[in-house]
């Protein structure tokens, strides 16, 4: 059982992939993160000298330290945090738990550069619709929730790519594009190795929306006509994107926790009316 200082597996997988995530910390040693360079979704790497000047704003939130096994380092670090004002937990069990209950993990080897701040850079062309507002949300969610989006001319994105040290998706030529019939958020599925049930039914829905395949999910018209209101009531890009991540939020959950509940008003009204 997790101790008052700890949270458990299961709990953290709850709330990873929400906009109640936890910033988590990844202190895992160099010797074990190279024995498995995947990480949980959304958490960063971070050396533990880096607690002697807390990285984490105590206003911002929870964190959640993860080690190797949920041992010394993780408490340790949670310790210091939460000295410093930071509401700090250590995952139980650490990593080998996380990874003993088959939950998510990202394959770190597919994100790019990080600048001087820690943060991923990507850039795609500008007045996004359906794919280049579900990528940055999967990166966000569970890659990485600091990660920077630019949004410029497409004669301009591999060079920006370039100038930027940013990872170009959703553009002809770029990595994490279209392949087949299958759209840049499948890619970046297969690329960071997320799996999971919630995560394949988003994606139909996203690929038959961004590709005009509306026969492949009943809810690809409405994710569509979203997608397209969103485009036409947002002159920035960026805040396009920021209505967008409450879209996907909402289909994600749905898509993880409501798919079997109706609305049925109706039936309501007919009970209602028959006392």
């Amino acid at each position: 059982m997790p101790s008052h200082a700890s949270i458990s597996p299961d709990k953290l997988a709850r709330l990873v992939g929400t906009p109640r995530a936890p910033t988590i910390l990844d202190v895992r040693t160099d010797e074990d993160f190279a024995a498995d360079p995947r990480s949980i979704p959304g958490a960063r790497r971070l050396d533990l000298a880096a607690l002697d000047a807390p990285p984490i704003d105590p206003s911002a939130g929870s964190v959640v330290v993860v080690c190797a096994r949920g041992g010394k380092r993780a408490q340790g670090a949670a310790a210091l945090l939460r000295a410093a004002g930071v509401a700090a937990e250590a995952l139980d069990g650490g990593f080998a738990a996380w990874i003993g209950e088959r939950l998510p993990t990202v394959a770190t080897t597919a994100l790019p550069p990080r600048d001087a701040r820690g943060r991923t850079r990507w850039v795609t062309r500008h007045r996004p619709k359906v794919d280049r507002i579900a990528c940055p949300w999967l990166i966000r969610r569970f890659v990485d929730p600091r990660a920077v989006f630019l949004f410029v001319p497409p004669v301009d994105v591999a060079d920006v790519a370039e100038r930027f040290d940013a990872a170009a998706f959703d553009i002809e030529g770029a990595f994490f594009s279209h392949r087949g019939e299958r759209c840049s958020f499948d890619a970046m599925l297969d690329e960071f190795g997320l799996d999971s049930a919630p995560l394949r039914r988003l994606a139909t829905i996203v690929r038959g929306a961004d590709t005009g395949r509306l026969d492949l999910a009943p809810e690809a018209a409405g994710l569509l006509a979203a997608s397209l209101g969103l485009s036409r009531a947002h002159a920035d890009d960026i805040e396009q994107l920021d209505a967008g991540m409450v879209v996907y939020d909402a289909f994600y959950r749905w898509c993880r926790d409501a798919t079997e509940e109706t609305h049925d008003w109706p039936a309501h009204k007919a009970k209602a009316g028959a006392r």
